[in-house]
């Protein structure tokens, strides 16, 4: 969806959690220490930029926010658009399922975070 040479923002493509995205640092880093201060802050307001613009493009209940990196030690942060009838609400996404169905996402919804991320600040934010 997005990539400044820094990070990337990618769609997961989750049919249970619609708007599911990643941001992925570039480089190979496995600890957020692993970082300059400077990195940190700008990759972190990465994250906090792709939170915002998930809540203003679909609405929903919460955002949750994760970095694990237990299996793919590489950092990368998950945003993930919670909604109360998602199969997993209120639980986390990787708990087991409490109910049946996802919503779709709105139509053109790609297309707006494309061009809603291509606005972010670019590297000296």
């Amino acid at each position: 969806m997005w990539d400044d040479g820094f990070a990337r923002v990618v769609l997961v493509g989750d049919a249970d959690h619609p708007g599911f995205c990643r941001v992925i640092l570039n480089a190979h880093k496995k600890e957020m220490t692993d970082l300059a201060e400077v990195e940190r802050n700008r990759f972190m307001s990465t994250v906090f930029a792709v939170e915002k613009l998930l809540r203003e493009l679909l609405t929903p209940e919460k955002i949750n926010l994760a970095s694990f990196g237990n299996v793919v030690p590489h950092l990368h942060w998950h945003v993930i658009p919670r909604f109360a009838d998602d199969p997993h609400f209120p639980n986390s996404v990787w708990s087991a399922r409490v109910r049946e169905g996802a919503r779709p996402l709105p139509v053109g919804f790609g297309r707006s975070l494309r061009q809603r991320l291509s606005e972010l600040p670019g590297p000296n934010r």
